[in-house]
């Protein structure tokens, strides 16, 4: 079903059903926002937006014209643990086109049971016997690493890419976010449940300050969802701390150190009862969500950067709509590192991982009409919800050209908090000094008294700090 169009004549989706779908998660995102914010949104903050009036109606226009494309997850459908500028798209689409994608979660092994098993899509994927794995390259790193082909430098299951017909570097790709879904369990004993996976493990910010023994440990905790989506929170199921797995090639994998391992249960001991009456809110989004990069042809897919990728940020969730810049001919987007929850930080390493479908809206605006507008000198992923900007600082802006030819490898040793929070000040700076014509002495106090600057992941190599500005502050300008 790959790069599928759908028609009148289609059993599932059809082009007026997405309208009608987005009619719907525009009203249902208004109406979660008002209780999120535990009040009415005003009417200024409503009339605040980043696109201008016409460039808005443009996409609308499209809309009307729309086509919608289906790309089912399959060991055909998906890249494992990169971007890459040389991917043949699975799809072509135009501007305003529809895109229904379904991610895979790459912790899904963690409990076949629940995750995997007869479901056809994640079953090609994650196919591994002696004789061969569906999927053989698994990051970016060389194909004869002793973990596993490609490493595991590089861990996300991207679903894609997706070509943007007439995208050229210096454009900007707007990704409207209409719909996120959970993906059901295909095991008939786990009906009306889609499951996720937590976990705590070597790369997370708690490793080396445990306190309890044994002192150096993962943990793999299981969540519940309800897939239905009439219960808004998880539940943990079970948790076991991960022991040594050896692989259907031989590979003994002491620490989670390569995806898709499968995990003999034999061998774990499940605790049951974990967390128990603890509800966790849900925060469906996709942790990986972006283009691909020029500077380098296999990219790692764990450090976000200037087009996106690796952000992990919950924020990017139905209803909320992403900017890119464009730097690949055809923008290639990719989707994946599909999230049930997270909280910022994602401090122990994952969030709740897992699978989820998402429905997007892609809008091209070309550079020769972004002169005079917000989006002109948009040089990173923005951001903006219904009523919120957010700007997303990194380490290293764009690390693949800051740090030179061994920035794969060495992002994991230079990244810093302080660094994070200097480019989201800047950024932050620079979006109020040229959006709201503010001088830079009025920026300077605007975001100590009026964003919100979060931590949002240390664990993704290129550490992330989001700054949060409110459409309302500037509400009285649209009056």
């Amino acid at each position: 079903m790959a790069g599928h169009e759908c028609n009148a004549q289609c059993e599932h989706t059809t082009s007026i059903d997405i309208r009608e779908d987005v009619d719907k998660a525009r009203r249902s995102f208004l109406k979660d926002a008002v209780v999120a914010g535990g009040g009415a949104l005003s009417a200024g903050t409503l009339g605040v937006t980043l696109v201008s009036s016409a460039l808005a109606q443009a996409g609308v226009r499209a809309a009307d014209k729309s086509n919608h494309y289906h790309i089912a997850a399959s060991d055909q459908t998906i890249h494992w643990g990169y971007f890459s500028r040389s991917l043949k798209p699975l799809v072509e689409v135009n501007s305003g086109d529809f895109v229904t994608i379904e991610a895979l979660t790459h912790h899904a092994y963690d409990d076949f049971e629940r995750m995997i098993k007869g479901d056809p899509g994640a079953e090609s994927v994650y196919h591994w016997d002696r004789q061969k794995k569906n999927v053989d390259r698994r990051g970016a790193g060389p194909m004869d690493h002793k973990v596993g082909a490609g490493g595991g430098l590089g861990v996300h299951i991207c679903t894609g890419p997706v070509a943007v017909r007439g995208a050229e570097p210096g454009d900007i790709l707007e990704v409207r976010i209409i719909d996120v879904r959970p993906r059901p369990s295909a095991n008939p004993a786990h009906a009306g449940k889609a499951f996720g996976s937590n976990a705590a493990a070597w790369w997370g910010f708690q490793y080396n300050d445990l306190i309890e023994e044994p002192k150096k440990r993962e943990v793999i905790t299981i969540y519940e969802i309800d897939a239905t989506g009439e219960r808004n929170w998880a539940r943990a199921v079970y948790n076991y701390r991960w022991v040594p797995q050896t692989d259907p090639f031989g590979v003994v994998h002491p620490i989670i150190d390569y995806p898709g391992v499968p995990v003999d249960h034999s061998k774990v001991k499940e605790n049951h009862g974990v967390l128990k009456d603890v509800r966790i809110p849900i925060r469906p989004h996709f942790g990986v969500l972006g283009l691909a990069p020029a500077e380098a042809d296999l990219v790692n897919s764990i450090p976000p950067s200037y087009t996106g990728g690796n952000i992990d940020n919950w924020r990017i969730g139905k209803g909320s709509t992403m900017y890119y810049p464009v730097s690949v001919p055809g923008a290639l987007l990719s989707v994946g590192d599909s999230h049930a929850s997270q909280g910022d930080s994602e401090l122990c390493g994952t969030a709740i991982e897992c699978s989820l479908t998402g429905t997007f809206q892609l809008i091209l605006h070309k550079q020769a009409t972004l002169k005079g507008t917000a989006l002109a000198d948009l040089r990173y992923p923005l951001l903006e919800t219904q009523d919120e900007w957010v700007l997303h600082g990194f380490s290293f802006p764009n690390y693949l050209a800051d740090l030179g030819p061994n920035a794969q490898s060495e992002i994991f040793g230079k990244s810093s908090i302080d660094l994070a929070l200097r480019d989201a000040f800047r950024k932050m700076r620079h979006f109020l000094m040229t959006t709201q014509r503010l001088t830079e002495d009025e920026a300077v106090s605007l975001m100590s008294v009026g964003v919100d600057f979060g931590v949002t992941q240390v664990v993704d190599g290129n550490w992330g700090i989001h700054a949060i500005i409110r459409k309302n502050l500037f509400a009285a300008r649209e009056a």
